[in-house]
């Protein structure tokens, strides 16, 4: 299957007072996954809804192959969508409840496109069970069968993973990733945990009323926010202060690039990834560890430098080098960053 190019053009929706969509325009390539990230209320869900005619939009136009769809009612937009909600059918089992699609088209050999989906998605063997009988990982995997088994245009997830637990989570967002790729099929991804965007979308839109903050593959969201929103709403940073000067910013005595230069005043605020602190045990070090949390393979550790606070990452075997209050010696990598 081949992806279709998607465009949403100046695209308007209000509530009341509230610009769930304010002028957004997104290009989406052929075959091309992105995922909307942001938080509650940014206008990442309304944004899907449109594309797929459930939502009318107050002004804008949805695009589909160069095609304007925006008259279209959600049937006839050929889109497959998987919802947070798996919306199987209880009666029907897993096979069936694939071929319920294609037998509203009328398609013939339903029934072995659809075993050839459940293959796809790696349940081959549970054709025969009900909903009832499956995990919440394998409904969701029945779900997003039955969404490609009609060949959309486009594919449509809505926060898909949120209801399952986080190893689950992990599991079907790498098989989601896979099955798109061998697929092609161009897909919208809504979700607002930053991990999964990072991990599966070939480019990453980070939304923020109504509007794109930033539209790019996912290291350089990660390394270069294009605002201090990005920054802090991807990752976690440290909030330091510092002085800057020219295009670069002083921080607890070290010169650190910044991502885009500042016409702020000399006095600001950077925005410094923990695992760009780098933390050594130092008998002589003026910096004391506040806390330590083990996170698995990396843990944090917050230590005080005077008066400032900063959290950094580090391996977990060296966390018996660093028991809360010890001295340590603090030093930053020369990596490039934001202004808050």
């Amino acid at each position: 299957m081949t992806g279709v190019a998607v465009h949403l053009k100046g695209l308007r929706r209000t509530f009341g007072s509230v610009h769930a969509l304010d002028n957004l325009d997104l290009a989406i390539a052929p075959g091309e996954l992105i995922a909307l990230l942001g938080p509650s209320g940014c206008g990442k869900t309304t944004a899907l809804r449109v594309l797929a005619g459930l939502e009318d939009a107050d002004s804008g136009q949805v695009l589909v192959d160069g095609r304007d769809i925006t008259p279209l009612p959600a049937s006839k937009r050929d889109m497959g969508m998987v919802f947070q909600a798996y919306s199987l059918f209880p009666h029907l089992n897993a096979l069936d409840n694939v071929k319920f699609g294609l037998s509203l088209r009328g398609r013939s050999r339903s029934a072995t496109r659809a075993q050839d989906m459940l293959d796809l998605v790696g349940l081959g063997g549970f054709a025969a069970r009900f909903p009832h009988q499956l995990s919440g990982g394998q409904q969701q995997r029945v779900a997003l069968a039955r969404a490609l088994a009609i060949e959309p245009r486009v594919l449509l997830l809505d926060e898909p993973l949120s209801a399952l637990d986080a190893k689950v989570r992990v599991q079907l967002r790498d098989e989601i990733r896979r099955i798109q790729t061998e697929v092609g099929t161009t897909t919208l991804f809504v979700t607002h945990d930053q991990e999964e965007a990072l991990a599966v979308a070939d480019r990453v839109g980070v939304m923020r009323a109504g509007r794109l903050e930033q539209l790019a593959a996912p290291a350089e969201i990660y390394q270069s926010p294009a605002s201090a929103f990005v920054a802090e709403f991807v990752g976690l940073s440290n909030r330091l202060p510092g002085t800057v000067a020219g295009d670069e910013i002083e921080v607890l005595g070290h010169r650190l690039p910044l991502i885009t230069p500042a016409s702020s005043p000399p006095s600001a605020t950077a925005l410094v990834r923990p695992e760009s602190v780098l933390v050594e045990p130092d008998p002589d070090g003026e910096a004391r560890v506040l806390t330590t949390s083990f996170l698995g393979p990396i843990s944090k550790v917050t230590v005080t430098v005077g008066e400032v606070v900063v959290v950094a990452q580090v391996a977990s075997d060296r966390l018996a080098s660093l028991p809360a209050g010890a001295p340590v010696r603090v030093t930053l990598a020369p990596s490039p960053v934001a202004l808050a």
